[in-house]
């Protein structure tokens, strides 16, 4: 225990954290990426430090000491039923209840309405994870699946759209509005996705991975239909993909319900592949939900495997979630989302 220093607080913050905040939350984050070999905060979260519309709450576990932040949580309180929460706890402090305090604290917030509860996601479903989890009474609740594919061993197939339909790109600054009404109709039961702000998607536009040409919208008679949203991870930041070499993402793959049952989802998940392929990338990724058995099959299909597992921990289901028990989500997150994206809304 030498030179380990207990948390003396959690301190609780809601708006934008301070630069220097937030900058110190992204050091924890990598710091602890690096000790586990997997991000322990997915894209939203770290998008939403320095949001002002963010509905979130922070929680900030420090020492006092120089190395103040030893622990960090973020609640999303966007929902009246459910607080989803994600959490890191720096590599040098662990088994000493950091994370311990900064759950204590999440389920107290989620207990500030009643029956409301607390799901907590743990990226890359670790052994640590599972064992706090576990020590807090908590079960498995859900899985997210990260899928790829080799393109050169199982090229796209060709994208058979209905008739009438044309697809071209995304025009930044004339087709928000459009997008995230179909979006949003598209993912009306996702818990996060479906409520993508205009805040949210201005964020992602100004990522540096972020590319128009590969962002393609379906449309018949003017009328937007559906859409793919592909990224690209640079190399030596991309999962499943060698050091040296960069890796393509379907990330999200909305279709308006009044289009559903004609094969709009297939037709877009191609052309996306297309994309990627003609970029040069040879492997692809997606996530969807574990049980979203016709999302998996249709993917499977296309030559996708299964290659990592986030899982969100929680009370069994037949808790209940009186006096704040708490559903715990220790990083990552929904089932037909991406930690930070989506895949499936068809």
């Amino acid at each position: 225990m030498s030179g380990i220093v207990v948390p003396a607080s959690v301190a609780r913050a809601t708006g934008p954290l301070s630069p220097a905040q937030a900058d110190a939350v992204r050091a924890l984050h990598h710091a602890a990426a690096r000790a586990d070999g997997v991000p322990p905060l997915s894209e939203q979260p770290l998008l939403w430090l320095s949001d002002s519309e963010a509905d979130v709450v922070h929680l900030l576990a420090g020492t006092g000491g120089p190395d103040a932040l030893v622990g960090y949580a973020q609640l999303d309180v966007g929902s009246s039923t459910t607080v989803r929460a994600e959490l890191v706890v720096d590599p040098a402090h662990r088994r000493h209840g950091v994370a311990r305090a900064l759950l204590a604290r999440a389920a107290a917030e989620a207990a500030a309405v009643p029956g409301r509860r607390l799901h907590v996601w743990a990226h890359g479903d670790l052994p640590a994870a599972r064992a706090t989890a576990a020590a807090q009474g908590m079960v498995v609740v859900r899985e997210l699946w990260r899928m790829a594919v080799d393109l050169d061993e199982h090229p796209p197939a060709e994208a058979r759209l209905p008739h009438g339909v044309r697809v071209r790109p995304f025009v930044p600054g004339q087709d928000e509005d459009a997008w995230r009404r179909v979006n949003a109709r598209a993912f009306a039961h996702h818990p996060e996705q479906g409520r993508m702000t205009s805040a949210d998607l201005r964020a992602r536009e100004r990522e540096p991975w972020f590319d128009p040409a590969g962002f393609l919208l379906a449309e018949r008679d003017g009328q937007l239909l559906g859409s793919v949203w592909t990224k690209v991870h640079p190399a030596g930041d991309a999962p499943d993909g060698a050091p040296d070499t960069a890796v393509g993402e379907i990330y999200v793959v909305g279709v308006d319900p009044d289009a559903q049952g004609l094969g709009m989802g297939r037709a877009l998940t191609s052309l996306g592949l297309t994309h990627l392929h003609d970029r040069g990338l040879r492997t692809v990724i997606l996530y969807t939900g574990a049980e979203n058995t016709v999302a998996v099959h249709t993917y499977e299909r296309a030559g996708f495997t299964r290659t990592a597992v986030d899982v969100m921990f929680g009370d069994p289901p037949s808790a209940s979630p009186a006096r704040g028990v708490p559903l715990v989500q220790v990083n990552g997150d929904d089932t037909t989302s991406a930690p930070g994206g989506a895949t499936m809304g068809t």
